[in-house]
């Protein structure tokens, strides 16, 4: 299946082009402690990093990603 030109995403890590399709995506969230600070207003955003393959292994995401989808499957199983 042919894709065309994708357009290119930078490697979080290592700032290597790579296109959208072989980049590994990550959602990730920003946490903060505040402390007994109550009348401080946040914007807690996400944002989507992209990891090369060769980035992604080395920091174990495939791995986490791979059990995340095992859990998925076996608690579809265990509902059906």
């Amino acid at each position: 299946m042919a894709r065309g030109r994708e357009p290119l995403v930078q490697c979080e890590k290592c700032k290597r082009m790579v296109p959208r399709s072989k980049a590994v995506e990550v959602v990730k969230g920003i946490n903060f402690d505040l402390g007994d600070q109550k009348d401080v207003t946040m914007d807690l955003t996400r944002r989507v990093v992209y990891y090369c393959i060769s980035c992604a292994k080395h920091l174990h995401i495939f791995e986490k990603l791979k059990k995340r989808n095992e859990r998925r499957r076996q608690r579809k199983e265990n509902r059906g």
